[in-house]
């Protein structure tokens, strides 16, 4: 019944979905980098950069979204392989991650593609 189910939905591509996560992932690092020094801009009374755009009250909702995804949409580790390997400046391999949380490989890699699915569900990327 459940995959009967299942087989109404569309196919998709699960290479596009993953890149289309990882940009928005990184995108986000760039854009909670932003959101921050508006705000404390903000707070300070000054405006130190010129805007050619005004896209900051967007890219706080991207912001505010893709956290609520990543907090409240995987486990925590989940959620430690995905801030491993992508929310931060320094490029992990996969191997690296895998060892330093003791899991195997096929496991860790069941658990990346789990938590991309997930990720781009709740963003509504699928």
């Amino acid at each position: 019944m459940f995959a009967e189910q299942l087989s109404f939905l569309e196919k998709v591509d699960e290479k596009e979905v993953r890149k289309i996560v990882i940009q928005l992932l990184k995108e986000y690092r760039t854009l909670k980098v932003q959101v921050e020094n508006k705000k404390e801009c903000v707070s300070v009374g000054v405006d130190l950069f010129p805007s050619l755009r005004d896209s900051y009250n967007h890219n706080e909702l991207k912001v505010k979204q893709i956290e609520r995804a990543l907090e409240q949409s995987l486990d925590d580790e989940e959620l430690l392989i995905i801030e491993k390997k992508y929310l931060t400046s320094a490029r992990i391999k996969d191997i690296e991650i895998y060892i330093q949380l003791g899991l195997k490989k096929d496991t860790y890699y069941d658990m990346k593609k789990r938590a991309m699915n997930r990720i781009a569900t709740a963003l509504g990327v699928i």
